[in-house]
């Protein structure tokens, strides 16, 4: 049953825990970084990582929308509550008023709309024909 857990809800939760437990974050800060052979330095911030994390997320959930059965129509349902949170929250929590938390919504939308149409295009290939079926002949 835990693959009905909408996987998008992990970024969703860490962002809240930053923000809410360190008020004042900046999700520009530095995490790390390197001077690259060109002299120019590249820095991977706290940004970023939520992003690649989100994508991650979304790659998993993909993966999982082309099996069948109750647990994937269970994620769906469930990815779209999550979806939905994301869009109130965007909408009426102040610190999720910011870019990084826009783009984790637009990666949870591209989950629920993936999912969808991977599940249907999945479903449509799984038409099973009785024993003993054989098409019509064509003459």
């Amino acid at each position: 049953m835990l693959t009905a857990i909408p996987l998008t809800i992990v970024p969703l939760i860490i962002y809240n825990i930053v923000a809410f437990a360190f008020p004042g974050t900046t999700w520009t800060g530095e995490i790390f970084g390197l001077t690259m052979v060109s002299g120019a330095r590249w820095a991977l911030r706290l940004g970023d990582l939520m992003v690649a994390l989100g994508i991650s997320m979304l790659f998993l959930e993909i993966m999982k929308s082309g099996r069948t059965g109750t647990a994937t129509i269970t994620n769906h349902i469930l990815s779209t509550i999550v979806l939905v949170i994301y869009i109130i929250e965007f909408i009426l929590v102040d610190i999720a008023a910011t870019s990084l938390f826009f783009i984790l919504t637009l990666i949870a939308l591209f989950d629920v709309i993936a999912g969808f149409t991977i599940t249907i295009r999945t479903a449509t290939r799984d038409i099973a024909y009785t024993p003993g079926y054989e098409p019509p002949h064509q003459h």
